[in-house]
């Protein structure tokens, strides 16, 4: 594979790799959603989880997660904006029967000790 599952030219290992892993810290909103959206091509569960905020983390179960991650085979990232505290994109998938598909998504991220979460999202 060329570059990261994320759309940067890095390779996996140089760009998302170690955000997941917890060797480093995503410095931006942006750089988070991006690590998540590897995170779902690479079924990193326990890092979605660890980056979601704590007041919506509730909301999502870590075998939900493993199971739209595995089901759907990711395809592409494409970020349409991004502010400190908010990314629009949209994720291209294929869903579990081959289908295209496109996760369009206003995302609100928050910075709390040093680190960037998760918060919630709007879908189109």
């Amino acid at each position: 594979m060329s570059g990261c599952y994320c759309g940067n030219s890095l390779s996996f290992q140089d760009c998302c790799e170690p955000y997941i892993k917890g060797i480093k810290k995503a410095p931006t909103a942006e750089a988070l959603m991006r690590s998540r959206y590897s995170a779902y091509a690479t079924a990193a569960a326990d890092y979605l989880i660890a980056t979601t905020h704590l007041s919506t983390r509730k909301l999502y179960k870590k075998a939900d997660i493993l199971a739209w991650s595995k089901n759907n085979k990711w395809l592409k990232l494409e970020v349409l904006t991004s502010t400190e505290t908010t990314v629009t994109f949209k994720a291209y998938f294929l869903d579990e029967n081959l289908k295209a598909q496109v996760h369009y998504e206003h995302s609100t991220f928050k910075f709390e000790n040093g680190n960037w979460f998760y918060v919630d999202g709007e879908y189109n």
